[in-house]
C-alpha cells in the first residue's frame, strides 16, 4: 500500500507549495529540481512598422496555445512547461513605448506548469506563433509575430522615404552595437495575406502594376520629375531593346527610376560579428540608409528599403518587395566574414546559372542563404513549391545586366578601398533571383578583419561607401538607360 501512495504524495506537496507561494517556488528551484520546468535562456522583442516579433529562447522546446480578445485588443498566450522566473518577467520591461503593436505585457502563472502572457495591443493583429529548432548560437526558440490586419505594403515605405525628402549629408544612423533581441513564438499559425503566392502570373503582374500605380500617384513630384515623359508599354513577347542615350542620362530618362536597397540580415539574424562585437546587420543598414538619401536626392530616382530598421525579413520577401514596385535594380548590401582574420577587401556578386565562380563564392552563398534559418522564417506560412518556381525563373538576360551593374559598382568601390577580387563573382544567392531585375550583392569589406571592422563602423567611411555605390549605379544607367514600364508616369 505504501508503494501505491508514494506517487501521489510528492505532487500533492508540490501543488500545496505552488498554491501558497505562487511563482516564488521557481526562484528557489532550478530546472534540475522541476521535472516539467524549461530553462528560459533569453527573451527578446523586435518592434517594427512591418510587424513586431517576440522571442522566448529556452533549453528545451516549448508548446504554446493562444487566442485573441477584443475590447480592448489583447493576445493571450499559454506556454506549457514553463514557470515564472526573472527571465520571463524581463519581457515586461523590454516593450518599448514606440512599439507599433504592443502597449504592454502581463505575466502570470496560470497553472502549475503553464505561464500565461497577456499582450495588450495597440491595434488588431494577425498573430503567427511557431517554434524554431536550435541553429547557430540559438537554442530552441518560441516565436510570436504580430502582423497588422491590413497587409504592409513596400509602396508605403517608399512613399514615406520620398515624403521625408532626406538629404545625403544627414542620414539616419542606427546604433552600431548591442546584442540581438527579439520576440519568439510557437507552431501552428496562419501566414499574413501578403505572403500568400498569387494564383497566376496574371494576378501577380496585376498586383505589381496596382502597387506601382499607387506609388506613382502618391509621389510629391519635384520640378525635375514633372519633365519625365510617358513611357511606352513593354512588349510582352520579346525582350525590349535599349536605346543609346547621349548627353545627361538622368535628363533623358523616360520615367522614374526605382532602386531596391536590401540591408542584409536583421532582427534575430545579426549577420557576421566583428572582433569588437560590431554587428553586420547594423553596419549595412547604416550604409543602405545613406545610399537611399543620395538616390532620393537625385532627380528622377527613388530608393526603396527592404527593411527600414532592425527586424528580420525572409529572403523571398525581400525579392517580392522589389518586384511589387517594379524596381529597376536590386542592391543587397552586406559585410563579409571569414575564419582567417587577415581576409580583406570588398566584393560584388551576381547570380550564377552554372554554379559558383569560386570556392569562396560558393561558401559565401551557402552562408547568406542560411539567413532564413537564423532569422527565423515561418516555413508553414509560405508555399515552398511556388517559391522554388519563382526563384528558378531567373533569366540569362537578368544575369547579363547584373554583371554590367556589378562591374560598374566594383570599379568605384576599388577607388574607396581594397578589393578582395578584381572581378565580379557569381554564385547561387537566393536573394538575387528576381527574374526581371538586375541584382547584385555587395560585400563592403570583411567585418572579421580588425582593420576593416574599424573602417566599417566609421561614419565617414560609410559615406564613402555610399558615394561609391551611388556612382556605380549612375554609371550603369549612363550605359544602360531604364526600359519603358507598363504604367505611365
Amino acid at each position: 500500500m505504501s508503494q501505491t501512495r508514494k506517487p501521489t504524495t510528492s505532487p500533492s506537496r508540490r501543488q500545496l507549495l505552488q498554491q501558497s507561494l505562487g511563482g516564488a517556488v521557481v526562484l528557489w528551484l532550478g530546472p534540475q529540481q522541476l521535472a516539467w520546468g524549461a530553462d528560459l535562456v533569453a527573451v527578446r522583442v523586435w518592434p517594427a512598422e512591418a510587424y513586431t516579433r517576440v522571442t522566448l529562447e529556452s533549453d528545451t522546446a516549448l508548446n504554446a496555445n493562444f487566442f485573441a480578445v477584443e475590447h480592448p485588443n489583447r493576445l493571450v498566450i499559454d506556454i506549457e512547461g514553463l514557470a515564472l522566473s526573472p527571465q520571463i518577467k524581463e519581457l515586461v520591461s523590454k516593450v518599448r513605448s514606440d512599439d507599433p503593436f504592443i502597449a504592454g505585457v502581463r505575466v502570470g502563472q496560470n497553472k502549475p506548469n503553464v505561464v500565461r502572457l497577456v499582450l495588450d495591443l495597440k491595434q488588431q493583429t494577425k498573430p503567427q506563433v511557431f517554434g524554431l529548432a536550435p541553429v547557430a548560437a540559438y537554442q530552441h526558440r518560441l516565436v510570436f509575430d504580430l502582423y497588422p490586419t491590413l497587409d504592409s505594403d513596400p509602396i508605403l515605405a517608399l512613399q514615406r522615404s520620398t515624403n521625408l525628402n532626406p538629404q545625403p549629408a544627414a542620414p539616419t544612423k542606427p546604433p552600431l552595437g548591442g546584442s540581438p533581441g527579439a520576440f519568439m513564438s510557437a507552431p501552428g499559425s496562419t501566414a499574413p495575406a501578403d505572403q500568400a503566392p498569387p494564383g497566376s502570373s496574371e494576378q501577380a503582374a496585376a498586383a505589381m502594376n496596382d502597387a506601382l500605380d499607387e506609388f506613382i500617384g502618391s509621389l510629391p513630384h519635384k520640378p525635375q520629375d514633372k519633365a519625365v515623359a510617358k513611357a511606352a508599354p513593354r512588349p510582352a513577347d520579346k525582350a525590349p531593346e535599349r536605346k543609346v542615350v547621349t548627353g545627361n542620362p538622368r535628363a533623358s530618362a523616360q520615367r522614374l527610376v526605382i532602386v531596391a536597397l536590401d540591408a542584409g540580415h536583421g532582427g534575430e539574424d545579426p549577420g557576421a560579428i566583428g572582433p569588437s562585437g560590431l554587428y553586420e546587420k547594423n553596419v549595412v543598414l547604416a550604409v543602405a540608409q545613406k545610399l537611399r538619401n543620395r538616390i532620393n536626392a537625385t532627380p528622377g530616382m527613388r530608393a526603396m528599403l527592404t527593411r527600414e530598421s532592425d527586424y528580420f525579413v525572409p529572403l523571398h520577401e525581400r525579392v517580392n518587395k522589389a518586384r511589387r514596385v517594379q524596381a529597376d535594380l536590386f542592391v543587397s548590401i552586406h559585410a563579409d566574414a571569414f575564419t582567417n582574420p587577415q581576409a580583406r577587401g570588398a566584393s560584388v556578386f551576381v547570380l550564377s546559372e552554372r554554379g559558383a565562380s569560386s570556392t569562396s563564392a560558393r561558401w559565401l552563398a551557402k552562408k547568406e542563404n542560411a539567413a532564413d534559418l537564423v532569422g527565423g522564417v515561418n516555413i508553414k506560412a509560405k508555399d515552398a513549391a511556388v517559391m522554388r518556381t519563382l526563384l528558378d525563373m531567373s533569366t540569362t538576360a537578368q544575369i547579363k545586366d547584373s554583371l554590367k551593374l556589378g562591374s560598374a559598382v566594383l570599379g568605384h568601390l576599388g577607388k574607396v578601398g581594397r578589393l578582395h577580387k578584381p572581378h565580379v563573382e557569381q554564385a547561387g544567392f537566393a536573394v538575387l533571383k528576381a527574374p526581371d531585375i538586375p541584382s547584385i550583392l555587395v560585400e563592403t569589406g570583411f567585418i572579421t578583419n580588425p582593420e576593416e571592422e574599424t573602417k566599417l563602423k566609421d561614419d565617414a567611411y560609410q559615406d564613402e561607401l555610399a558615394d561609391a555605390l551611388m556612382a556605380g549605379i549612375a554609371r550603369y544607367f549612363e550605359r544602360n538607360p531604364p526600359l519603358a514600364r507598363d504604367k505611365p508616369m
